[in-house]
């Protein structure tokens, strides 16, 4: 009864989170903050939906299920990486900074990079 509860918990912690990933893919205003949100709450909120059906099987069968183990473990290593680099992809590319940022500290090595491939 109680690992049922904690996985009920975390698959609605999981789709709260994925549900907050998706509106902020939606109404956010550039490509980097839409890379947070799809890499930070998205994977959390993927990695709790995993670790709740974990959990529920553990509890239930008593029995542990690896494909769900390298799930959670190949989300958590490749979806941060993603973002990563699609954000600094972006980034080398040209995309524009939303007008609201504050700062860019990559400003400095981007103009660096510019006059010493000039010279």
């Amino acid at each position: 009864m109680t690992g049922e509860l904690i996985s009920s918990i975390l698959v609605v912690m999981g789709a709260v989170f994925c549900g907050l990933s998706a509106f902020g893919l939606v109404r956010l205003p550039d490509v980097y903050l839409r890379s947070h949100a799809a890499t930070k709450s998205a994977t959390f909120g993927v990695l709790c939906l995993l670790t709740g059906g974990f959990l529920y099987f553990w509890f239930k069968d008593g029995t542990v299920n690896v494909k769900l183990l390298l799930a959670i473990v190949f989300v958590f290593i490749t979806s941060p990486v993603a973002g990563h680099l699609n954000g600094r992809a972006a980034y080398r590319s040209g995309v524009p900074l939303w007008k609201g940022s504050v700062q860019d500290d990559l400003k400095s090595l981007k103009e660096e990079s510019k006059e010493t491939s000039v010279k």
